[in-house]
């Protein structure tokens, strides 16, 4: 089997294993993350209604100009502060926060500190 392959089993075994514990309701939804090379996507999902309720990214008109100059890390910190900020908007203070299958560290962890900083508890 080729790396790509063993690389590709271990990120679908690590996706349904961190999903299958996170269900996000109206109250409390699941932050779902997705990281690309270059950007970073971040959506709250309500799953018993199978809605997106807000979501950030690094396109968001509010921080299109400033995280060009960035580094990857501290933008993914500024799309967790957004994320946060429109879900307190909303009156949602709690959230699940779903990984996928990218290990917690660096700017999937950024993005959670910056939600956290906002006040919103994962």
């Amino acid at each position: 089997m080729s790396a790509e392959k063993k690389l590709k089993k271990v990120r679908d075994r690590r996706t349904v294993r961190v999903r299958s514990k996170i269900s996000g309701t109206g109250k409390r939804p699941r932050l779902s993350v997705f990281r690309s090379s270059r950007y970073i996507y971040v959506q709250a999902i309500d799953d018993d209604r199978g809605v997106t309720i807000a979501e950030a990214s690094v396109h968001s008109s509010e921080l299109k100009n400033t995280c060009k100059t960035m580094k990857k890390v501290d933008a993914a910190l500024e799309v967790g502060r957004l994320i946060a900020r429109r879900l307190m908007a909303q009156d949602i203070t709690e959230a699940l926060y779903d990984r996928g299958p990218y290990l917690y560290h660096g700017r999937v962890k950024a993005l959670a500190d910056g939600a956290r900083r906002e006040g919103l508890k994962i």
